[in-house]
């Protein structure tokens, strides 16, 4: 049945309407104060849409109703409290994601890199280190594994030991060696992996030991040097406006003259000033080269 519209009592004045923020709208906040005063990770400039979804993935895997369920379960239980920065500080993606990210690299990139004595690589929020060591996998079929070093950087400490196993899971290895295939690779994914002592596939030493893992947060810590081409692929989609322009500031300030920095698909060299410093390398990829 369709409810009859309120109708005000003749003579009456209206009665004003006093309708505020949601519960939720006022619990957010107070779940990313605790978070941040509890552990330090500092989720309260990240973007709205981001936050609010991996939440409510969190609140429904924690098993419970409300907010501030949530943060209590979170302050009291330190594996819930890992669980909850991982999900909102981590943006883990498939190995060889969009191959034709990786052929504009060979193509477009790799050849000027040659060009340096010795290239430094740096791969900030690296997750779980898929872009990290499909760059090791390119590097050595470009030659410059003896003189290029990547750098692989992530805040969350699981997400980085992670990482650093370069373990890969033998389900998806048909799937990751089809883009490692699409990508212009020029031998086999088979070529790089090996069976760990435990039982599991893992990257090779020889690819492995081209990368170092390090603990850095993007949004709080400085730059630690300079870098001939910088990988951010989705790096800076998790944060607000004002956030995205500070972290690619400090991209920026990162990439020597005439090098190269990648963001995502859906992220791009923000207006002045740092769209005059760069130029795109090509049109369908965010590849850009500083000009100065």
């Amino acid at each position: 049945m369709i409810d009859e519209p309120l109708r005000a009592t003749p003579g009456a004045a209206c009665e004003p309407s006093h309708a505020g923020p949601s519960v939720a709208d006022i619990e957010l906040p107070l779940l990313l104060e605790a978070t941040h005063r509890r552990t330090g990770h500092d989720f309260r400039e990240y973007s709205p849409t981001w936050v609010k979804r991996r939440v409510s993935e969190r609140t429904r895997g924690e098993g419970v109703l409300t907010l501030s369920g949530l943060q209590e379960r979170i302050l009291h239980d330190e594996s819930a409290m890992a669980r909850f920065t991982y999900a909102l500080g981590v943006w883990a993606q498939p190995l060889f994601h969009d191959p034709s990210f990786f052929t504009t690299l060979r193509v477009a990139v790799f050849p000027m890199l040659r060009t340096f004595p010795n290239v430094r690589i740096w791969v900030p929020g690296c997750a779980t280190g898929a872009d990290a060591f499909a760059l090791a996998v390119l590097v050595r079929e470009a030659g410059l594994h003896e003189r290029a070093r990547i750098y692989a950087t992530e805040m969350h400490p699981q997400a980085l030991e992670r990482a650093k196993s370069g373990a890969i899971e033998a389900s998806e290895l048909a799937e990751n060696a089809k883009r490692y295939a699409e990508s212009g690779g020029t031998a086999t994914l088979d070529a790089y992996v090996e069976r760990s002592p435990n039982g599991t596939l893992c990257f090779n030493a020889s690819i492995r030991d081209a990368i170092v893992f390090a603990q850095h947060n993007l949004v709080t810590d400085a730059s630690f040097n300079e870098f001939h081409l910088i990988v951010a692929r989705g790096a800076a989609g998790m944060f607000t406006m004002a956030l995205s322009y500070r972290v690619q500031q400090l991209l920026l300030d990162s990439v020597v003259r005439l090098g190269y920095l990648a963001l995502g698909t859906r992220e791009n060299v923000m207006p002045l000033p740092h769209q005059r410093t760069f130029e795109e390398v090509d049109g369908s990829t965010r590849i850009y080269r500083r000009r100065r």
